[in-house]
């Protein structure tokens, strides 16, 4: 999992609070998913910038998942203004699944 950032402890409070995420179709969360691109914070401007993607452009429960990303880091960061923007490029593919998501995985 390589998320590009700017702030690397706030990085990891979001991807922390974004295990709570989970894929209905799949049953892992988008952090071990590997859907998570970039998480950029603005600090005077109270903004944070979220670039994630989803494991297909036609992905059923796409508008329900990016919901939940943008909630769950409002969350995490009171006062913030939260931008979740979807991207395909690159693509995901399953070489994206954290370790830890791939013997959730197999153990299915």
């Amino acid at each position: 999992m390589n998320v590009i950032t700017n702030n690397t402890l706030k990085s990891t409070v979001a991807l922390a609070a974004l295990q709570d995420v989970v894929d209905p179709e799949i049953g892992l969360n988008v952090v071990d998913l590997g859907l998570i691109y970039q998480l950029d914070f603005d600090e005077h401007a109270g903004k944070l910038y979220c670039s994630m993607t989803l494991t297909t452009q036609f992905c059923p429960m796409g508008d329900s998942i990016t919901s939940a990303v943008k909630e769950r880091l409002k969350l995490a960061f009171p006062g913030y203004e939260v931008t979740c923007e979807l991207t395909f490029d690159p693509p995901w593919s399953h070489a994206m699944i954290s370790p830890e998501g791939k013997e959730f995985l197999n153990e299915k």
